[in-house]
């Protein structure tokens, strides 16, 4: 089963140089950055509720809780969009919170992936417009794994909605092992990615608010959807579907893309119906055998 990562309500951390860079300390993340520079190095953040954010522009950087789940980070937002905006040759994030982000184009996010590959791994991000978004108009690599998101996402606080996970890139999308749950409105995940592997994951909407599809591939995409659990809510914008297939555009050929040996139901409440595959593509899409609950239809062509 997967949990959510302890918070606890910590203070400023008391260390003098909470970011260390080998035995380097900073006080800031934002100095801590800066000095990897060009290079390639991890900053370790110790325990501590941070208002800060920063900024990479440059080398390659892993940013690293010291105790998994105790640094969290919240509100304070670089260049009006995230507390990590990326835009080096790389970046990983281990084990970080991020929490309470809000920006006046509706993006607020936990990161801001802008160029260069990203690694996201035991990480959580709460009550924000959104938590992670961004990506480059290149064969970027993105993998999300065994991270939280809860209470993301809005419809009605700009002109576009935002989403606990939003993504473009012309390259790979990644999400496994994680979780999804409280929605705040828009989609749980939205990728315009020609290939994406999304599974292994929990979507849980029992507790969502004004929320759309769990998944949304708007421009189509291939790939593997297997081996996740949705639970469909009651309190949906959009509940006419759980997954859709180019709703919006046909940037990218979706037939073969594999969705297997998934679960789906509808929650307390939910009386349906919905469908669980929507598909605007008219590609012979690989649907395999899926475990769906009374209410549940398995297929619409649109």
């Amino acid at each position: 089963m997967i949990r959510l990562l302890p918070l606890l309500l910590l203070t400023a951390a008391a260390s003098p140089a909470p970011f260390t860079v080998g035995d380097r300390g900073f006080a800031t993340l934002q100095a801590a950055v800066d000095a990897i520079g060009g290079g390639a190095a991890t900053i370790v953040v110790a325990p501590g509720v941070y208002r800060q954010c920063a900024v990479q522009t440059r080398g390659r950087v892993t940013y690293r809780a010291a105790q998994l789940g105790t640094a969290i980070f919240e509100r304070e937002a670089c260049e009006d969009k995230a507390a990590l905006v990326l835009r080096g040759s790389g970046s990983t994030v281990d084990g970080l919170v991020f929490r309470g982000y809000r920006v006046a184009d509706g993006n607020g996010a936990g990161i801001r992936s802008e160029t260069g590959d990203l690694t996201v791994v035991n990480a959580t991000f709460l009550d924000s417009q959104q938590g992670i978004g961004g990506g480059e108009p290149a064969r970027q690599q993105i993998a999300i794994d065994h991270s939280t998101f809860a209470g993301l996402g809005q419809c009605d606080e700009a002109p576009n909605c935002s989403h606990a996970i939003y993504l473009g890139n012309r390259g790979s999308v990644t999400i496994t092992r994680s979780r999804f749950e409280r929605g705040t409105g828009g989609h749980y995940v939205k990728l315009r990615s020609p290939q994406v592997a999304i599974t292994d994951n929990s979507f849980d909407d029992t507790a969502g608010a004004k929320t759309n599809y769990m998944i949304d591939l708007p421009e189509g995409a291939t790939g593997l959807i297997a081996r996740n659990v949705f639970v469909q809510g009651a309190h949906k914008e959009n509940g006419s579907a759980l997954i859709a297939v180019r709703a919006e555009s046909h940037t990218y050929p979706s037939a073969g893309l594999r969705i297997e040996d998934n679960q789906a139901t509808l929650g307390a409440g939910q009386r349906g119906p919905t469908t669980f595959v929507a598909d605007w593509s008219h590609e012979r899409l690989a649907i395999g055998a899926n475990r769906l609950g009374a209410g549940v239809k398995a297929f619409d062509l649109r």
